[in-house]
């Protein structure tokens, strides 16, 4: 059984692996259809009711506490000679919505070049792509929900693995619609995505696995009046001109990710962390639109001004096994600031235009999961939220919005 945790433990350093990795079928090898996939059910509280969360959705608007399927994933996948192609679907309380589905093209003779086409997770970092059904923490960083909700998008995706003295490297480039899950492209304007990730996964006897990265996020977003606000040191500028409607706002990211691995005696011990920056347009918050979903990339065409917002982000994780057995600890602190142009005592002031929608999150995270054997994992994991003070009176200095969550999953 030991050797068996250890197995899978190991599976979880490899950020290559095709099952760890949503833009693949669930095995290279040439096979007929196969069905896999994984549920997650649980039951969480929160601090108060009807709070605005990044775990798993908003609270209702009188509950403080809830059960919830968080995900149902049916994939199907098929592989042959030349090409593969995955289908995967979601199913829970809201409902069932595709997740996956797209084809990917090889040539035998030059193993290390593939073509994807269709709905995919975009290549950007680490942590996009790193399926859920694996990741030992129950939802990614604030920073990823915010800049790439759902983190799938329709276009076509690039990929150089080499087989040779450079098989520690992976390229990718992709071109998408920039309009996420929905894929409906409501611009015209294509997006682009570029990145490169190292792994070495056995060095020092196989006891030690490193593996980093970086990635380019090009893209764009229309403002449909004719009226955008501009970033400056404490506040905002009010840009108005007929000129301005129809005018593209940049969207760029760079991002850089690291992920460490040690196999000692007490136990597998994991370091994973990844920083993202850049220029991302949003809007104001407003009695309609809650202020963490201000700076959230659109699936649509927003309808009023925009908000040039500068923004960074960035999440630590940190897993140690407890000696060799089944359990594991896990320890998280994850930062998003909407705008780093503006601090905590700027956001309100007269004549800045900040809302509620510049306000800067951390959360740290704790828990345990026991991985009961290769199929079921059980996890108990606490958050506890922290927004800055500001002058806004409908900001608390602290928001009363952490998390625990108690998950079961099972994985087939």
């Amino acid at each position: 059984m030991k050797k068996l945790l250890l197995s899978i433990l190991s599976f979880a350093f490899l950020t290559a692996s095709a099952q760890n990795n949503n833009n693949a079928p669930s095995s290279y090898d040439v096979h007929d259809i196969k069905i896999t996939g994984y549920l997650q059910t649980q039951f969480q509280t929160a601090q108060s009711p009807g709070i605005t969360s990044f775990s798993g959705g908003d609270f209702a608007e009188n509950s403080d506490n809830r059960f919830i399927i968080r995900r149902g994933r049916l994939k199907i996948d098929r592989v042959d000679k030349y090409s593969s192609i995955v289908f995967q679907l979601d199913g829970t309380q809201n409902g069932v919505q595709l997740v996956d589905a797209f084809i990917q093209l090889r040539e035998p003779k030059l193993k290390s070049l593939s073509l994807t086409a269709g709905l995919f997770n975009r290549p950007f970092g680490y942590n996009i792509v790193y399926s859920s059904g694996y990741r030992d923490f129950p939802e990614r960083p604030r920073v990823f929900q915010t800049i790439m909700p759902r983190e799938r998008d329709i276009g076509v995706l690039a990929g150089y693995r080499p087989h040779n003295q450079l098989k520690f490297l992976t390229l990718e480039f992709a071109v998408i619609n920039g309009s996420g899950l929905t894929s409906k492209d409501f611009d015209s304007k294509k997006d682009f995505i570029g990145n490169i990730a190292i792994k070495f996964d056995s060095l020092a006897h196989n006891k030690f696995h490193l593996n980093f990265g970086g990635s380019v996020y090009k893209g764009t977003l229309k403002n449909d009046t004719k009226t955008y606000y501009s970033s400056t040191p404490g506040g905002f500028i009010e840009n108005t001109n007929d000129d301005i409607k129809g005018k593209f706002l940049e969207r760029n990211y760079y991002g850089a990710n690291l992920q460490l691995a040690y196999d000692n005696t007490f136990g597998a011990t994991t370091f994973k962390t990844e920083y993202v920056a850049g220029k991302q347009p949003g809007v104001a918050s407003s009695n309609s639109l809650k202020g963490p979903y201000a700076s959230q990339s659109f699936s649509v065409q927003p309808l009023t001004n925009l908000y040039a917002r500068n923004f960074s982000g960035y999440y630590f994780w940190v897993t140690q096994q407890i000696f060799k057995t089944k359990l594991e600890a896990l320890i998280s602190y994850d930062v998003y600031d909407p705008n780093t142009a503006v601090k905590g005592s700027d956001i309100g002031k007269a004549n800045t235009f900040t809302t509620a929608g510049d306000v800067k999150y951390s959360t740290l995270g704790y828990g345990l999961t026991y991985q009961v054997n290769d199929r079921i994992k059980f996890t108990v994991y606490n958050e506890n939220v922290k927004n800055e003070s500001t002058l806004l009176k409908e900001v608390p200095n602290d928001i009363r919005d952490d998390v625990f969550t108690a998950r079961l999953q099972y994985r087939w």
